[in-house]
C-alpha cells in the first residue's frame, strides 16, 4: 500500500472520527499545588497531529481527548502510572510515565482495523475474507429523516435487497425480500438478528433507528446456512451502539417532520357529480344536496417525532451504555396514530487479564397504535377508510340536522366514514422486551469458549368498539359489537460455543461449534360480544352485552409451542491471504414436522481467491482489488407451519340438540401428514469484488440461482379418503434466478470536497417449476390456482401471473364492456383455466435500482436515494370500482370514468391492469456539522434538514404504485391503501 493512499485513508478516518474535545468544567485550579499534569502531542506517523485521541489513565476511569491541534494535558491527584492512548484506525499504545510530565506520542496506523469488518452468522470477518454474498450498510451510509423502522434506513442502498413501503400508516413496516420470493406459504420474510437476539421483522420495532452502528444482510445460502432453517430466505444483522473505554458521552438525536399526502385520486365534486347523474339519468332523490369533501374532512397534516437520549462511558475493563427513545407518529388519517416507546441499556465487564468478556443487554419497548378501521364498506366494495371517502357522494351531508351522523336506508350496507373514523375504537398495544447475557471465556490462546442466553416476551393487547353510530351495518344490526384480543409470545434461545482461531505462517484457521436451543411458546385469547344498551364501556365490559347474541367463534383460546434444536460448525481456511475456503453444516431439528422427519441437514461451502495480490498483477496501477467469489448451500425453512401442523386437528362445527339439551358438534379441521418435512432452499452464488485506480471505483457482480425444493403449500385433496379438503404438504418446487450490481466511485476527494456516486441494480426472475405430485399415493393435479384478483400460479411461469380476459371495447348502446372470445366459441369462459384468458405479465418486478450519491463540502453534507423498479404489472380494482355508471346513483366516481364511457361490466379484464414501473426520489438529506472546539462541554453537534418521498415518476393511474409485492396471495393488487406520506424533517444530534 503506497504512502499516499496510506495518507488520505487516515485523513478520512480522522473526518469520521468524533474528534471535538471534552471540556470539563471542574475548576481545577485549587488542586494543582497538590496534583499531578502531564502534557504533550500526539501524531501519526507522517508526523501529523491527531485530534480526539483518547487518553486515559489505566486502571481509571480519568482521562481527556487530544484537541484540534493534538494537544492534550492531563492532571491527576494521584500516581498517574501508566497512559493508554487510542484512536480509531490506529493501534493502541501504553506507556508508562515515569518522572515525564511532558509526552509526545506517535501513534501507529492499524492497517487491520481501517479493513471493514462484516458481521456473519456468530462471529465477525474482515470484508476481505467473506467468501459468500453480503451486504454492509454503517450508520455513516443510512438513509436519513423520518425514519420509524430500521428497513427504512437500508431502503435503496443494497443489491438484491427489496424493500416496499405500502402507504404511510402509522406503526406500519416496510415489507422486505432478499433475493426474491422463497417460499409460498412457507414464509419469505428474513431472520432478523440484533445483538444476538433472532426474531422476525417485528423485532425490528425495539430498536431506535439511532441506536444502530451497522447492518449487514447476508443473501446467498453460503452465508445464510449457518443460521439452519431460519436463515433461508436471508438474514438481516443489526448490530446497536456500544460505548468506547474512557469516553464518557451523552447524546441527543432528535427529528420532527411534517407529513403531507403525497397524491390522491382526482373523484367528482358536487357539481361534477350532478352533471354526470343528469347524463345517466340518476334519480334526483339521490342527490342529497350537500357540498362535501370527503377526503378533505378525514385528512390532516401528519407528524412524526423522533428522540433518544443516549448515555455512555467506561473504563479499559468495562463499558456501558443505555438510551431511551420516543417515536411519536400522527397520522394524515384522523384518529390514526402510534407511539413506541424504548429504553435500552448494555454492559460489557472484562476480567481475569481480558480472557473473560461478559455482556448483558436489556431492551423493553412499549408501543400503542390507534388503527385507522380497515375492511369496511358497503355491499360489493370494502376497503380502508380513505378509500371509502372516495367512493362517498359530494351531495351527501355528514350530519342530519339533529346532529346525528348522516346515513342513507336506500343504499345497501351504507357507511359514513367520518362516522366511521369519529365513533370506532380500534386500538392495540405492544409490550415487548428481552434480555440477554453473553460470556465469553479464553481458555488458551486462540481458544475459547462461549455461553449466550436470550429470553424475549412480547404480549400484544388489542380492543376494538363499533357502535350502532359508526353506520356500520353489523354494528347496526347488532347494537354495538366489542371484542378484545390478547396474544402472548415468549421465545427463549441458548447457545454454547467452542471457538478457534489461529495462524500458522501463512495459515489461518477459524473455526467454531455451536450447539443451540430455542423454543416460543404462544398463548392467547378472543372474546367478542354485541347488544349493548349504550356506549359508555366501549370495550372494557363486554359482559355488559346481550347474551342472546353469542355466536360460535365469539368465544376463542389456545396455546402452543415449538422447540428447535440445533448442532452446527463452521471452518474458515486462509493461505497466505489469497486463498480462502469456508465450509459450514447445521443439523436442525424442529417438532412441527412428521415424527421420521424432524431433522434436516444444511451444509454450506463457499471460497474466494483474492486474485490482486497475486504477483502478476503487483507492477500496475489499475487494478487495486480484485476476488472472486463461489458458493453453494442448502438452507431449510419452517415458516408459516403452525406448531401442529403434522398432527389431525378436531374443532367445534356449530351445535345440535341431544337428549334434550344443546350441544357442540365437532368435526376434523387439520388433515395429518406425517410426511411434513423441511422445505429447503439450493442456492448457488458466484460474484467478483473488484476496484480501480486504489478503489477509487469499486463494487460487486453477483450472479445467483436460487431452488427451492419440497416446496410447502396448502394442497386441495379428495373426501375421501382425507376427512379434510385440503392439507399441508412438500410437492413443489420455485426457482429464483438474479444478476446484481452495486457499484462506487468516488469522483473527489481532498481536504475541502468529497464526492461520491453509488448506486446499485438487480435483475431477477422467478419461476413456478411444479406444483403437482404425489401426497400420500393420492395424485394431485394442482395448476393455475388462483393467487389474487386474476393473478396465478402458474407452472413454468412467475409467482403471480396475469391470466386474463382481453378488453374489446364497450357495446354500443348498453355501454357495457365487452372482451375477446379468444377461442371463438360464443361463450366467455371466466374459470381460472379458460381458454379465453392469455398471459398479461406478472405482479413482481424484474429488476430494481439505487442511485445513492453524497456529496461534502467543509462542514456541509448532501446524500440523496433515487429508487426504481419496474417489469411488473398491477391489477387497479380501485379504478375498475370507480368507473361504472351503474353505482353513480350510490356512489362517487373518478374524474377518469368520463372518457371511458363504461356503464356497467361482468369482468374484470385488462383494460384495468397498468405498469408498475416507477422511479421515486425518495430521500434528500442536508446537514452541517458544527466546529465546536470553542463551545464549553459540546464535543459534537450536526443539524439536518431531510425530506422524503419527493418526487414519483410513474405512468400508473392510482395513487402509489408501491403495493403489495411479497409474492403471497394478493401480490399486484391496488384496493385501496393508507396514503404515501411527503415529509420535511429537521433533525438535530448533539455530544457532550
Amino acid at each position: 500500500m503506497n504512502k499516499n493512499y496510506i495518507l488520505k485513508t487516515s485523513i478520512a478516518v480522522r473526518c469520521l472520527a468524533v474528534f471535538l474535545m471534552i471540556v470539563f468544567s471542574t475548576n481545577f485550579s485549587e488542586a494543582l499545588a497538590q496534583s499531578k499534569t502531564i502534557s504533550g502531542t500526539v501524531s501519526d506517523n507522517y508526523g501529523m497531529t491527531l485530534p480526539g485521541v483518547s487518553v486515559l489513565i489505566k486502571g481509571s476511569t480519568q482521562g481527556t481527548v487530544t484537541d484540534l491541534e493534538g494537544k492534550y494535558v492531563l492532571t491527576s491527584d494521584g500516581d498517574i502510572g501508566t497512559l493508554v492512548f487510542s484512536y480509531i484506525g490506529y493501534t493502541t499504545q501504553e506507556v508508562v510515565l515515569g518522572n515525564q510530565n511532558v509526552l509526545d506520542i506517535t501513534l501507529e496506523e492499524d492497517l487491520l482495523g481501517l479493513d471493514e469488518v462484516v458481521v456473519v452468522g456468530y462471529g465477525v470477518q474482515q470484508k476481505k475474507d467473506i467468501t459468500g454474498a453480503t451486504s454492509s450498510i454503517s450508520k455513516e451510509d443510512m438513509n436519513q429523516g423520518a425514519i420509524t423502522n430500521p428497513l427504512q434506513q437500508i431502503s435503496g442502498r443494497a443489491a438484491g435487497v427489496n424493500i416496499t413501503q405500502i402507504g404511510s400508516e402509522p406503526g406500519s413496516r416496510p415489507t422486505v425480500r432478499i433475493r426474491g420470493i422463497t417460499s409460498l406459504i412457507g414464509g419469505s420474510d428474513p431472520l432478523v438478528v440484533i445483538d444476538g437476539v433472532q426474531g422476525n421483522l417485528d423485532l425490528l420495532n425495539q430498536v431506535p433507528p439511532s441506536e444502530i452502528e451497522s447492518i449487514d444482510v447476508l443473501k446467498d445460502a453460503s452465508a445464510t446456512a449457518i443460521y439452519g432453517s431460519r436463515g433461508a430466505p436471508g438474514v438481516i444483522i443489526v448490530s446497536t451502539k456500544r460505548s468506547k473505554s474512557g469516553q464518557a458521552t451523552i447524546e441527543y438525536t432528535g427529528s420532527v417532520s411534517v407529513d403531507q399526502i403525497a397524491n390522491e385520486l382526482e373523484v367528482l365534486d358536487a357539481e361534477g357529480w350532478r352533471e354526470q347523474a343528469r347524463i345517466w339519468n340518476v334519480p334526483f332523490s339521490e342527490d342529497h344536496g350537500s357540498d362535501t369533501d370527503w377526503y378533505d374532512i378525514l385528512t390532516q397534516t401528519g407528524m412524526t417525532q423522533n428522540h433518544t437520549v443516549a448515555l455512555g462511558g467506561g473504563s479499559q475493563n468495562f463499558n456501558y451504555r443505555a438510551s431511551v427513545s420516543a417515536i411519536l407518529q400522527d397520522g394524515v388519517v384522523i384518529n390514526s396514530s402510534n407511539k413506541n416507546y424504548i429504553a435500552s441499556i448494555s454492559a460489557t465487564q472484562k476480567a481475569i487479564d481480558d480472557r473473560l468478556t461478559m455482556t448483558f443487554t436489556m431492551n423493553n419497548s412499549i408501543r400503542q397504535n390507534i388503527g385507522s378501521p380497515g375492511g369496511v364498506g358497503r355491499a360489493g366494495f370494502t376497503s380502508n377508510l380513505i378509500s371509502n371517502a372516495y367512493v362517498s357522494k359530494p351531495t351527501d351531508p355528514v350530519l342530519f340536522e339533529n346532529g346525528d351522523y348522516f346515513f342513507d336506508p336506500n343504499v345497501f350496507q351504507y357507511i359514513n366514514p367520518y362516522a366511521v373514523a369519529e365513533t370506532i375504537i380500534n386500538e392495540r398495544e405492544s409490550r415487548s422486551q428481552f434480555t440477554t447475557f453473553r460470556t465469553d471465556f479464553e481458555i488458551i490462546d486462540g481458544l475459547k469458549a462461549g455461553w449466550f442466553g436470550s429470553w424475549r416476551k412480547v404480549d400484544v393487547n388489542s380492543g376494538y368498539y363499533a357502535p350502532a353510530a359508526s353506520t356500520l351495518a353489523g354494528a347496526i344490526d347488532q347494537q354495538g359489537i366489542a371484542n378484545v384480543n390478547t396474544n402472548l409470545t415468549d421465545e427463549k434461545l441458548m447457545d454454547i460455543s467452542l471457538a478457534y482461531d489461529k495462524d500458522f505462517g501463512k495459515h489461518k484457521i477459524n473455526a467454531i461449534g455451536v450447539y443451540e436451543w430455542q423454543r416460543q411458546t404462544y398463548q392467547g385469547h378472543f372474546a367478542q360480544t354485541k347488544g349493548f344498551i349504550n356506549d359508555l364501556t366501549e370495550y372494557h365490559a363486554l359482559q355488559l352485552g346481550s347474551v342472546s347474541r353469542y355466536l360460535p367463534g365469539d368465544i376463542s383460546s389456545y396455546k402452543n409451542d415449538r422447540t428447535l434444536v440445533s448442532f452446527l460448525g463452521r471452518v474458515n481456511y486462509s493461505f497466505a491471504d489469497k486463498y480462502i475456503l469456508t465450509a459450514s453444516m447445521r443439523r436442525d431439528g424442529s417438532s412441527v414436522f412428521g415424527e421420521e422427519h424432524k431433522w434436516g441437514h444444511f451444509p454450506s461451502v463457499s471460497a474466494a481467491w483474492r486474485i490482486g495480490d497475486e504477483g502478476f498483477m503487483q507492477g500496475q496501477n489499475l487494478v487495486s482489488t480484485l476476488k472472486l467469489r463461489a458458493g453453494y448451500g442448502i438452507t431449510g425453512n419452517q415458516q408459516g407451519l403452525s406448531p401442529q401442523q403434522s398432527l389431525q386437528l378436531v374443532g367445534a362445527s356449530g351445535s345440535t340438540y341431544f337428549n334434550g339439551g344443546l350441544i357442540t358438534n365437532f368435526q376434523v379441521t387439520q388433515n395429518a401428514n406425517q410426511n411434513l418435512q423441511w422445505e429447503t432452499r439450493r442456492q448457488t452464488n458466484v460474484g467478483i469484488d473488484f476496484g480501480f485506480a486504489q478503489d477509487k471505483i469499486n463494487g460487486t457482480i453477483d450472479v445467483y440461482t436460487a431452488t427451492t425444493d419440497n416446496l410447502l403449500f396448502n394442497y386441495a385433496v379428495p373426501q375421501p379418503p382425507y376427512p379434510f379438503g385440503s392439507i399441508a404438504a412438500n410437492v413443489g418446487s420455485l426457482r429464483n434466478d438474479g444478476l446484481e450490481l452495486a457499484l462506487n466511485y468516488h469522483l473527489l476527494d481532498n481536504s475541502d470536497w468529497s464526492i461520491t456516486l453509488a448506486g446499485n441494480v438487480t435483475f431477477m426472475r422467478n419461476e413456478v417449476e411444479r406444483l403437482s405430485g404425489t401426497i400420500g399415493g393420492v395424485e394431485v393435479n394442482t395448476n393455475y390456482v388462483g393467487w389474487g384478483f386474476n393473478s396465478y400460479l402458474i407452472e413454468g411461469q412467475p409467482i403471480g401471473t396475469f391470466y386474463i380476459l382481453e378488453n374489446d371495447g364497450k357495446e354500443s348502446g348498453t355501454n357495457e364492456e365487452l372482451v375477446v372470445d379468444r377461442n371463438g366459441d360464443g361463450v366467455i369462459d371466466q374459470g381460472n383455466e379458460s381458454p379465453d384468458r392469455y398471459i398479461a405479465g406478472t405482479a413482481l418486478p424484474t429488476f430494481t435500482y439505487a442511485f445513492t450519491p453524497t456529496v461534502k463540502f467543509k462542514n456541509f453534507d448532501l446524500s440523496m436515494v433515487w429508487r426504481g423498479s419496474g417489469g411488473n404489472m398491477i391489477f387497479n380494482r380501485i379504478r375498475r370500482d370507480f368507473s361504472l355508471y351503474e353505482s353513480l346513483g350510490k356512489s362517487n366516481m373518478l374524474v377518469s370514468a368520463e372518457n371511458l364511457g363504461l356503464f356497467t361490466s361482468q369482468y374484470a379484464s385488462d383494460l384495468w391492469l397498468e405498469k408498475g414501473d416507477y422511479v421515486r426520489f425518495e430521500n434528500l438529506a442536508i446537514g452541517y456539522t458544527f466546529n465546536t472546539a470553542k463551545i464549553r462541554n459540546i464535543s459534537s453537534m450536526r443539524l439536518s434538514v431531510v425530506g422524503n418521498n419527493l418526487a414519483l415518476f410513474t405512468k400508473y393511474s392510482g395513487l402509489d404504485p408501491e403495493l403489495n409485492l411479497s409474492g403471497g396471495n394478493g401480490s399486484g393488487l391496488d384496493a385501496g391503501i393508507y396514503p404515501r406520506t411527503r415529509s420535511i424533517a429537521v433533525g438535530l444530534h448533539v455530544s457532550f
